[in-house]
């Protein structure tokens, strides 16, 4: 379901790494290889233009049918979910809470990362789904996700924790009556992202979830629905998704994990982040993006125990966490240069922690009831990341 939390996979990480350097032969399941050059060509059969490199060049996204249409005199609204595994449920709570103030905009851009995928599509279709988002949330479904780890998944198959509960769980929601309710905003102009990181490239992939449920194709909800349990499927915790493709006409299967190993949160392309600040974007009238961080972007005090385990643990989030600031920080000034009005809320640092592997019932229910009281009363925007 995400990155299970950085806190929890560290601990993973760290805890196997005693034992997988002794069995590193067997921890292996066989798969045909490819080259980069076929990398770079692989196609996915049945489909035209669904996806693309989410770190290309910005000329590529204009080019690319994933770009919007904007409509005269109607707002461009930005909507970016980010990673954070069970943390989610503030995001969930945000959206509903957010329903629930009056103010909550259509969006012309959903895009989603790791949990935030699985919220996506529901925050892309509006408040007809918010019931459905508390469900996923706050039922208990989500304990069921890393309820039992298995030693010898780790050591001798591809992850931790079985991922068929989580899969199940999405294809409960993602039917193919959701795909045309999402197909007839896409024909409208609007864009549904998900993102996925392709670990034999050891690159972003932005996946047009729109343009995918548009598809004739037999594939259209398979593929849709595996790539939103690719984006949600922290490695080592849960197994890779494995998406067949083709190159020159070879068949490959390219393998999918968690979007948040490339990137917490989307939003633009990193080169067009750092683009100098006389290049303007054109955008619709009001312009502006809103980003929920379903997690805590800065780091609270914590005396952390002299140990290998405290220590990975502690040491991987400060990284992500820095990581994160510093392109939150690269949107916000993207957004002062293009006259976006910019909006992230996020988690405090002083809510404790989950200690467990941050699906526990209660734990998410709390997320939910603080991100939905916020949004509620109005006061969770900020217009500048913490720092600045």
């Amino acid at each position: 379901m995400s990155v299970v939390s950085i806190r929890r996979r560290a601990m993973v990480v760290a805890a196997l790494c005693g034992l997988a350097w002794m069995l590193a032969a067997c921890a292996t399941v066989d798969r045909a290889t490819y080259s980069a050059a076929e990398a770079k060509r692989a196609t996915i059969d049945g489909f035209g233009e669904i996806r693309m490199w989410a770190d290309g060049p910005p000329e590529s996204f204009d080019r690319s049918s994933i770009k919007p249409r904007l409509q005269p005199n109607k707002p461009f609204t930005y909507l970016a979910l980010s990673g954070g595994g069970g943390d989610g449920a503030f995001g969930a709570g945000v959206l509903n809470g957010w329903t629930e103030s009056g103010s909550r905009p259509e969006f012309t851009i959903v895009s989603g990362v790791s949990t935030g995928a699985l919220i996506a599509p529901f925050a892309f279709l509006g408040p007809a789904y918010d019931a459905t988002v508390e469900e996923m949330y706050t039922s208990g479904l989500a304990s069921s996700f890393a309820a039992s780890p298995s030693a010898f998944g780790a050591l001798f198959g591809s992850s931790i924790f079985e991922g068929q509960p989580l899969r199940t769980a999405i294809n409960h929601y993602a039917t193919p009556e959701l795909l045309q309710a999402i197909a007839a905003e896409h024909a409208k102009g609007r864009r549904l992202l998900v993102v996925t990181t392709d670990l034999d490239a050891a690159r972003p992939v932005l996946w047009d979830m729109g343009a995918i449920a548009s598809s004739p194709s037999p594939r259209a909800l398979s593929l849709f629905r595996q790539v939103l349990a690719a984006s949600a499927s922290a490695p080592v915790a849960f197994p890779p998704l494995l998406i067949e493709a083709s190159a020159d006409g070879r068949s490959i299967e390219e393998m999918h994990v968690d979007g948040g190993v490339s990137t917490q949160v989307f939003t633009f392309p990193d080169r067009l982040l750092m683009q100098p600040d006389g290049a303007r974007r054109s955008f619709a009238p009001k312009p502006a993006i809103y980003v929920i961080m379903n997690g805590r972007t800065t780091p609270a005090f914590e005396s952390v125990e002299n140990g290998t385990r405290a220590i990975a643990v502690r040491s991987l989030s400060l990284k992500s966490k820095r990581e994160t600031r510093s392109y939150l920080a690269a949107t916000f000034q993207f957004a002062k240069r293009n006259g976006l009005a910019f909006n992230m809320t996020s988690i405090d640092a002083s809510v404790p922690e989950s200690q467990g592997a941050g699906f526990e019932t209660d734990y998410m229910r709390s997320l939910y009831s603080l991100g939905h009281d916020m949004a509620r009363s109005g006061q969770f925007w900020r217009h500048a990341p913490p720092e600045l």
